[in-house]
């Protein structure tokens, strides 16, 4: 069992009785600041970003959602910018053409860092519970042809959906009105038999696995199924930095269940350090590679100084309850509403600034005509729109319109004046 000793004199830090090890009561803000150090949210970028950076950022989440959405840059490659500052999105594709990601169903349809293909694999060889990700039916209804389509790509080489040609008359109706090719191909997907070798212009390219992956074997290589799951929780320990059973599952989507017993197990085994959080009811968990964080992150001598603009699909949103726990910030995104029920906008990004989610802003990238269009820009009830926040943000704004190569910067609606003092020079 591995204990620390509660020496936080100056915040008054407290050491609590508990069944399983000695705990430290921390501020709130203690509990932002190592969940924002474990995503790479503590301090702004000190030097160009370089392709190893793309990596590193993408290791320290666990994974990197993807999303196809692109009113602004495209999720993926918004959460890297939100960390790394300007970078070639052509680092992001290298690296999956390279064999260093490959893409597959974790939180959602995410890229994910290649030495962790074997935590997955258990998924692909029973996908029967992952709900819509693999349509059985279908399978069962195309075996033959889904099996002819895959010694297609074993013998010919790799497709994409856009090789196979609709019928003639066959008119898409809604967004998940695939032809059957592309069905066929998202059951081989799921499956594993086929992986994405590359993208084109964002577009899936699919081949063999065995081509993908060549020195992969089942036999050899493939964890215990509890293994896989003990090393997907403690990746989300450390992803999270501090953790909650409660928000254990939501990670990797892992089976809906108490992790508390779990998490207690981590940690007598001196993978995470018990605290408590003031405020919270629930004992929480800090992983051990921030757990010499705790001291200054309590004391407030280690604070996030970064103020960058978030994406809908950014792990720091994408559970809402989390959010809520963490940064006391709700956030829903809307794009799959109707406008009229819309309360921020189609795709707004929430603002975060020195360790808070301060507001969120609906913006599009106008590429054609240069100009980074902020619809709105909405602040939570209790910010005041400071000097030194306003500083920040349109510096923040400034550098993301410039990234999407759209350097001039309108703001439509935005609370009394503020508008007007993030235009000014």
């Amino acid at each position: 069992m591995r204990e620390r000793s509660p020496d936080i004199a100056e915040t008054s830090a407290i050491a609590e009785a508990s069944p399983h090890c000695h705990t430290l009561t921390l501020p709130l803000a203690a509990a932002r600041t190592l969940h924002l150090a474990a995503q790479g949210l503590l301090t702004p970028p000190r030097r160009k970003a370089t392709k190893d950076d793309v990596l590193e950022a993408i290791r320290r989440m666990a994974q990197l959602q993807i999303d196809t959405i692109h009113v602004v840059a495209r999720s993926p490659y918004f959460v890297l910018f939100s960390r790394i500052g300007a970078f070639e999105a052509a680092w992001l594709d290298a690296h999956l053409a390279e064999g260093r990601l490959f893409e597959y169903w974790s939180h959602e349809a995410c890229f994910v860092p290649i030495e962790d293909y074997g935590l997955l694999r258990h998924r692909m060889l029973d996908p029967s519970s992952m709900g819509w990700k693999y349509a059985a039916e279908w399978h069962a209804k195309y075996r033959d042809e889904i099996a002819a389509l895959l010694e297609h790509i074993r013998a010919e080489g790799a497709v994409r959906s856009a090789d196979f040609a609709r019928a003639e008359g066959d008119k898409r109706s809604g967004w998940w009105d695939w032809k059957p090719e592309k069905r066929h191909l998202e059951v081989l997907f799921a499956t594993g038999a086929l992986m994405v070798a590359e993208r084109r212009n964002f577009q899936r390219v699919y081949d063999v696995a065995e081509r993908v992956l060549p020195n992969w074997s089942d036999a050899r290589d493939l964890p215990k199924r509890a293994d896989a799951e003990r090393a997907l929780l403690l990746r989300t320990c450390r992803a999270l930095g501090v953790i909650r059973a409660v928000w254990a599952a939501d990670y990797y989507r892992l089976p809906r269940r108490s992790y508390a017993e779990a998490l207690h197990a981590l940690a007598d085994a001196g993978e995470l350090q018990p605290v408590r959080v003031e405020g919270w009811k629930h004992e929480a968990f800090v992983h051990r590679d921030y757990a010499t964080l705790i001291d200054d992150a309590a004391s407030g001598k280690l604070a996030s100084t970064v103020t960058t603009l978030l994406s809908p699909f950014d792990p720091v949103v994408w559970d809402r309850k989390r959010a809520v726990a963490l940064f006391d910030f709700d956030y829903a995104i809307e794009c799959y509403l109707p406008a009229s029920k819309r309360k921020y906008g189609y795709f707004a990004l929430p603002i975060l600034n020195r360790g808070r989610l301060i507001g969120r802003i609906d913006a599009k990238a106008h590429r054609t005509q240069r100009v980074f269009e902020v619809k709105s820009l909405h602040l939570e009830p209790d910010v005041r729109a400071s000097g030194r926040l306003v500083t920040d943000l349109r510096r923040a704004l400034q550098r993301c319109a410039e990234w999407h190569g759209t350097p001039q910067l309108n703001i439509g609606a935005a609370p009394d004046g503020l508008a007007a003092a993030l235009l000014a020079s």
